[in-house]
């Protein structure tokens, strides 16, 4: 299949490119690189530099390479900035994220795999998350990401769309070949290293009051290759229905 990966020059964007790859896909990258990294790009994928809300570019490498399928993973996704910033979440992720539809729609593109979060859920009641539990983010990163969700389901009633919508919470590890390259690292698993490294004098550790024995919070991680491969598992069954799927 030719797969254009929005966001493939991020840290999981290049993971999923090298899935790909590997399993025989012809991949188009198509991405900014404001956060991503051009040397982070497999060398076997055709790379397209441009922003989303560049319609006409957009559309080209769409057109021009036959795309049958996007995975979306270009977004902004700190929550903590997007509390700050809340405008700057609100055009890169929902309206570049229209802008992307609108071309898809526009070339005949009819398959979508959108690399979400599970911050849509807030503060849910219980764990495990299931996907019927109400969605009600705490921050503009979940609120956004649910509102390109909810546009999703609306261009697919009206005949335009097919897609998953995966959500998950903290990506973690690497392949053999790429990993975390963040010019501002926030990821603990990163810091961590850096610390034992000598890299960073100490790692900092947010909340002491949480219902663990030593009120620290437990976090729910997924091997980025394990996330990489249910961007692909997703893939394979847009033919037959649109869901939401919560990975861990």
């Amino acid at each position: 299949m030719k797969v254009l990966v929005t966001g493939g020059a991020g840290y999981i964007g290049s993971v999923v490119t090298e899935e790909l790859l590997n399993d025989g896909h012809q991949v188009v990258v198509y991405d900014s690189l404001y956060k991503g990294h051009r040397a982070a790009v497999d060398e076997r994928a055709k790379f397209v530099p441009g922003d989303l809300l560049d319609s006409e570019v957009l559309r080209r490498a769409l057109k021009d390479n036959q795309i049958e399928a996007v995975i979306h993973m270009a977004a902004d996704s700190l929550v903590g900035e997007s509390v700050e910033q809340p405008a700057k979440y609100y055009r890169n992720n929902v309206v570049a994220g229209l802008n992307l539809l609108d071309a898809m729609r526009d070339c005949g593109v009819r398959k979508l795999v959108f690399s979400s979060t599970a911050a849509t859920y807030g503060e849910p009641a219980k764990q495990p998350i299931e996907e019927v539990e109400t969605n009600a983010p705490t921050n503009p990163y979940g609120e956004t990401k649910l509102a390109f969700e909810r546009a999703l389901a609306w261009y697919e009633r009206a005949g335009d769309l097919r897609y998953a919508s995966l959500r998950y919470f903290n990506a973690a590890g690497a392949s053999e070949r790429f990993g975390e390259w963040h010019d501002f690292e926030t990821h603990l698993i990163p810091l961590v290293l850096q610390a034992a490294a000598g890299m960073r004098p100490e790692v900092q550790i947010y909340g002491d009051d949480y219902p663990t024995l030593d009120g620290t919070c437990v976090r729910d991680y997924i091997h980025v290759i394990d996330l990489a491969r249910a961007h692909i598992l997703a893939l394979g069954i847009l033919g037959e229905r649109s869901s939401i799927y919560n990975l861990g």
